[in-house]
């Protein structure tokens, strides 16, 4: 059975709760999603303006159970780039907070969303396509991943069979809900009947570690940025009895931390598990076993249950001795169908057949355990959220074309070359911080008296990565 099927075992199962005690049963997203089929017909699209809240999660789920096709959006994301994907992809629908688009009347309320009707445009959808999610979530970008039925099956029952997940088990919501991640989270726990506990709060507000308290929370997922507050809250001096398992992907966390939490979780009879994914793979490709995190730290583990790797010379062929770094390339039913730039897109079938060239560089060792030692290309990712160069630089040129902006940078690092004088940093910080939620911990400008490019008027980014090295 797929996981957003009724399942009829699951009925009176606990579905979702909140931090402000609300409740929602299997058998309540079964009634909701009943009544949605008999006002929206299936294939329509739909724009889900994601939050941590029954609502939204809910929503999504009814979506799948009834073929609506949902693209998923971060209900905070700026407001002008929102509208420019709603503008390009004219959704039949706009699934949002009650009571925010009131320019519509509301379809139905499934608890505490609405259902607004927002275009008549007829979409021609691949019959398998499932979820629409975005590349580079904070920046706007039209790119989209094409993922099908079969792949959030897939990867829903390979996470749930490796983390040996039950309806026992109670996960927070530490991660938001359009992250690949984040999403993989209600993906797998729905498939065992468990419940996810919701909250919009963050780990540095004391009532989420009340709320975890009291809902006795089994287990916690992050990014390497949720990891580095967790040391700086003193995480490993909690009275978290009943957290059994940490779940670690979205980056590469640093060894020092890998190694700390690693002990932690050993002393303490917890498992602390490495992951590694992407959106073009649904969400995850590889674990690190639990009794595995301190014999290889570093290390992004061994393909998930039903998936391959393979590591590929630049000429195509596959190279077959350990140690010796190469492209990593995932195999498995849940690699995604592809992108989406455009409307029309939406119609195309499988364009990878199950085949994912990751962009990242990797060897494995001697036990077969793979490491990543970088990217081919310019995406990053800061605090578990990628981000595309060339989109961040864009959008500084949009903004101001006065001067001029180059962008390179490391995970959780981003360095802004700009011909702007330092009098100019605030208002670009400020702009970034509001555009794509940058963090100005992780942004550092520099003026430079022009761009270095080449004859053919590139910029120059080795020369910049120089600069920073």
């Amino acid at each position: 059975m797929n996981f957003f099927d009724k399942n009829r075992n699951y009925e009176d199962h606990p579905l979702f709760i909140t931090s402000h005690g609300h409740r929602l049963s299997y058998g309540d997203w079964y009634r909701h999603s009943d009544a949605l089929h008999s006002l929206i017909a299936p294939r329509s699209l739909a724009a889900i303006l994601c939050s941590n809240t029954i609502g939204s999660a809910v929503s999504y789920l009814c979506c799948l159970q009834n073929h609506i096709v949902p693209i998923l959006i971060d209900n905070q994301l700026d407001e002008d780039l929102k509208q420019r994907l709603l503008h390009l992809y004219k959704p039949n629908y706009i699934i949002a907070p009650s009571g925010k688009n009131n320019a519509h009347p509301v379809v139905y309320d499934i608890e505490d969303y609405g259902v607004y009707p927002y275009s008549n445009q007829h979409h021609e959808l691949y019959s398998e396509l499932a979820l629409l999610l975005t590349t580079s979530g904070s920046t706007g970008s039209p790119k989209l991943v094409r993922q099908s039925y079969a792949n959030l099956q897939a990867n829903a029952a390979s996470i749930a069979q490796y983390l040996q997940l039950t309806a026992t088990h109670r996960p927070v919501s530490s991660l938001p809900m359009h992250y690949t991640f984040g999403l993989s989270v209600i993906n797998s726990h729905v498939l065992c009947g468990a419940a996810e506990y919701l909250t919009d709060d963050t780990v540095f507000d004391p009532s989420f570690w009340d709320f975890c308290k009291h809902e006795h929370i089994t287990s916690i997922a992050g990014v390497p940025f949720t990891y580095e507050c967790l040391k700086r809250l003193r995480f490993t001096t909690m009275d978290l009895p009943d957290l059994t398992l940490m779940l670690q992907a979205g980056g590469k966390l640093s060894k020092p931390l890998q190694k700390e939490y690693g002990e932690y979780a050993q002393k303490t009879g917890k498992k602390f598990i490495v992951m590694y994914g992407q959106t073009e793979a649904t969400a995850r490709m590889s674990y690190l076993p639990a009794a595995d995190c301190l014999r290889k730290i570093d290390s992004i583990g061994i393909a998930i249950p039903g998936g391959t790797f393979h590591i590929i010379e630049t000429d195509g062929s596959e190279i077959h001795t350990a140690n010796t770094i190469g492209e990593l390339c995932y195999e498995g039913p849940n690699v995604t169908l592809g992108y989406a730039t455009h409307p029309d897109d939406l119609s195309l079938g499988d364009t990878r057949h199950g085949r994912l060239m990751t962009g990242d560089m990797a060897y494995y060792d001697e036990d077969g355990f793979y490491y990543i030692t970088g990217r081919k290309k310019r995406f990053i990712k800061v605090m578990g959220k990628r981000l595309n160069m060339d989109e961040i630089e864009q959008l500084l040129k949009n903004n101001d074309s006065t001067y001029d902006f180059a962008c390179v940078g490391l995970d959780d690092a981003v360095w802004i070359f700009t011909t702007a004088p330092c009098t100019k940093f605030a208002a670009i910080e400020d702009f970034l911080t509001k555009k794509i939620s940058l963090h100005p911990s992780c942004l550092t400008l520099r003026s430079i008296d022009s761009i270095p490019k080449n004859t053919s008027g590139k910029t120059q980014y080795p020369a910049l990565q120089s600069l920073v090295n």
